[in-house]
């Protein structure tokens, strides 16, 4: 069906679109349909929470014990919110999250966290089940060594599981079946740890890796099962505003098996979204929503931080124009939930 293409700018305090990473939790046995995006920021010290499906949505935004903080998840049957604070360097849950947003409150209690410490610099999480798994990036405070941290969540906390030293740079993450898939920073590549929960703790090399022609640097990575799609983001330049851009990759089971270790993905396998119009200068990560076919990006460097929906793509490229345009300061993570 066609759409209508409109821009809406919107201030911190709103939102104009609909977006999504979509999350099968049980809501309780609610039969009450929910669309919610939640998004971390490594500047204002908040998480914000829109629902989406309101008569006249609202980002409603609440402080937290991080003023930095990198990947973002809420989970629907302990009703609380997980973030990875750089803050603090640790796992921090915030809950009786639905509680809260029946109040004016605008902060949030912390009510578990993971040992402080365990990791520096993380970039991401990625949850499967009660496992948390958080990327450490390598920076000089933690030797300039690349991590993944296995969590287990417990009822009190967090217990760590496993930790994988990796030998490349890290920043998005995203978990299938259990098999894990890892952006490889500094580069166009992809790789996947397959059955990653059943490895031993210790150095720990990717099943497979391969090139995504076009793309120069990988950030954002999501994976769309009902559609077979892998959707990444390419921040190019950390300094350019303006050559960042979105692959989609369909029918991705396919062709990521037919493409051998160290081999190339190549543009016939790819729909692009790239230009000036996109207003993609470092998309840091990105969610899909595969009921309404919408791409939802964080952008880190225009604006100071925005939420961008676009529609997906359907030619090999274009400078496609968002449909719509979020500030949001310091954007670095957004999680969407569908139920």
């Amino acid at each position: 069906m066609k759409k209508n293409l409109f821009l809406t700018v919107l201030s911190f305090g709103s939102l104009g679109f609909v977006s999504c990473t979509s999350d099968d939790d049980s809501n309780g046995g609610s039969t009450t349909p929910q669309l919610e995006l939640f998004a971390s920021s490594n500047t204002s010290g908040t998480i914000t929470y829109t629902d989406l499906l309101a008569s006249m949505p609202t980002a409603r935004a609440f402080t937290t014990g991080s003023v930095d903080a990198d990947g973002i998840y809420f989970d629907d049957d302990r009703d609380e919110v997980i973030i990875a604070s750089r803050t603090n360097n640790r796992l921090e849950v915030y809950g009786n999250f639905r509680n809260t947003l029946l109040t004016p409150v605008t902060s949030l209690t912390m009510t578990a966290s993971s040992t402080t410490g365990d990791f520096t610099n993380a970039r991401e999480i990625a949850v499967d089940g009660s496992r948390v798994v958080v990327v450490q990036d390598q920076a000089e405070i933690n030797g300039n060594v690349n991590k993944l941290f296995v969590y287990q969540r417990t009822s009190t906390g967090f217990t760590l599981e496993k930790t994988f030293t990796i030998g490349f740079k890290l920043w998005g993450i995203d978990i299938e079946d259990g098999n894990l898939y890892a952006v490889v920073d500094l580069t166009g590549d992809i790789a996947v740890f397959n059955s990653v929960f059943s490895k031993p703790t210790g150095a720990l090399s990717p099943d497979k890796r391969v090139t995504i022609e076009g793309l120069t640097r990988t950030h954002g990575i999501t994976y769309s099962d009902d559609d077979n799609t892998m959707i990444l983001t390419d921040v190019g330049l950390a300094t350019s505003a303006t050559d960042g851009g979105i692959v989609v990759i369909e029918n991705f089971n396919f062709v990521f098996s037919s493409t051998a270790s160290g081999g190339t993905i190549s543009l016939s396998n790819q729909k692009r979204i790239y230009g000036p119009n996109s207003l993609l200068g470092n998309p840091v990560d990105v969610s899909y929503d595969d009921e309404t076919n919408k791409i939802y990006v964080a952008e880190r460097l225009n604006g100071g931080g925005q939420v961008l929906s676009f529609a997906y793509p359907t030619t090999a490229q274009a400078d496609a124009t968002p449909l719509t345009v979020r500030l949001e300061p310091g954007v670095t993570g957004i999680y969407l939930r569908r139920d």
